[in-house]
């Protein structure tokens, strides 16, 4: 994962959707039998005879909460959450880059199906030489663009939490690109203008939408599973 995003994947939707997961990773790590001891080789008793340790194998890190590429959709990436549930949230996510092809900012979208004026939420990640007061804009095929401001910033970058309308979504499904402006804080006078690719962002949003409504009805399922043990045993 490209270093200057390693601050988003926690924002928007698919924080919502991982706060169920903490107590059943525990469960299923509770009821998992223990492995049994492997038995020492000739080599392990051999250097026991000698008062060294041969080392045992390492336990593989839980890949829990790690992120993977689940799929490619034109210019995106589709990157999920790995999870114990039956099926993991997941967004959309593009780095963007200069004339030179240097990493400048990155983006990750997720859909927001919950009835209201915000249809999708995203976290834009820029350079902390970036100007906050500058703030950033977005415009879709040289149209108007709409500025949003900055929400923090880490020793990675300057982190904007944003919100998309249903219009907003449509405007990206029909265009080609987009450009997202920043005012770099060594040159508040200038602006410095990123293409975001809208190739492939139709299909990918679609497949984000799905995967994250299996999702929440994995976190249904186990968060009624978990209660219902809970009664029993009471």
């Amino acid at each position: 994962m490209t270093n200057i995003l390693q601050t988003r994947l926690s924002a928007l939707a698919l924080a919502a959707l991982l706060a169920a997961t903490p107590a059943l990773a525990q469960d299923a790590a509770t009821d998992a039998p223990a492995d049994p001891a492997p038995a020492e080789t000739a080599e392990q008793t051999e250097g026991n005879d000698l008062g060294l340790s041969m080392g045992e194998p390492a336990e593989a890190e839980s890949e829990l909460g790690q992120t993977y590429i689940h799929d490619v959709s034109g210019d995106w990436e589709i990157r999920c959450i790995r999870t114990p549930l039956e099926a993991d949230p997941c967004a959309l996510h593009q780095v963007l880059r200069d004339d030179a092809g240097n990493a400048v900012s990155t983006i990750e979208l997720v859909n927001l199906d919950r009835g209201g004026q915000v249809a999708a939420g995203a976290t834009i990640v820029t350079p902390l030489e970036t100007l906050l007061t500058g703030q950033l804009t977005l415009a879709v095929d040289g149209g108007a663009g709409r500025k949003y401001p900055f929400n923090f910033c880490t020793e990675r970058g300057c982190v904007a939490r944003v919100g998309f309308s249903q219009e907003d979504v449509e405007r990206f499904k029909r265009g080609n690109a987009a450009s997202l402006s920043i005012v770099p804080l060594v040159a508040p006078d200038q602006t410095v203008s990123l293409k975001l690719s809208l190739t492939g962002f139709t299909a990918g949003f679609t497949t984000i939408s799905e995967l994250n409504a299996l999702n929440a009805a994995a976190v249904d399922k186990a968060t009624a599973e978990q209660q219902n043990g809970n009664a029993s045993a009471n």
